[in-house]
């Protein structure tokens, strides 16, 4: 007798790009979108700066911004960081522990950017439409 046994694949999470409301972009390119996810753009095209809150690469959401938004692994990510954290020349983004954390940090902080699953209702903040580059 023999057993087959297909993986089950987890429902991809969608995910969208949200903003403190000082913040006064509302769309984005991919590639926009990893400079400042990157860390490698720190300000605002405003002149205020941006702060970054992503999720443990471990989160589903945060794999899905990766591979989808930005079209990069979590780990290539955390290489960019590591790089420019380790030559002096960046700093980390916050890591938050859940969604919610997330959400009251983005709230808080003028000028975070950061993402939540696309089915979260969310009225008081800009939501980052992505754009075609």
């Amino acid at each position: 007798m023999c057993l087959l046994i297909s993986p089950s694949h987890a429902q991809e999470v969608q995910v969208k790009i949200l903003a403190n409301p000082s913040v006064n972009t509302t769309e984005l390119t991919p590639g926009q979108l990893r400079r400042i996810f990157s860390m490698r753009q720190t300000s605002w095209p405003s002149g205020q700066p941006i702060r970054v809150f992503v999720l443990d690469n471990q989160n589903q959401t945060h794999q899905q911004l990766c591979k989808q938004i930005l079209q990069m692994f979590p780990y290539q990510m955390e290489k960019l960081w590591d790089k420019l954290v380790y030559s002096g020349l960046g700093d980390y983004p916050t890591i938050v522990s859940s969604e919610d954390e997330m959400l009251a940090s983005l709230k808080r902080y003028p000028g975070a950017i950061g993402y939540l699953p696309a089915s979260t209702s969310i009225s008081d903040l800009t939501n980052i439409e992505v754009s075609r580059e």
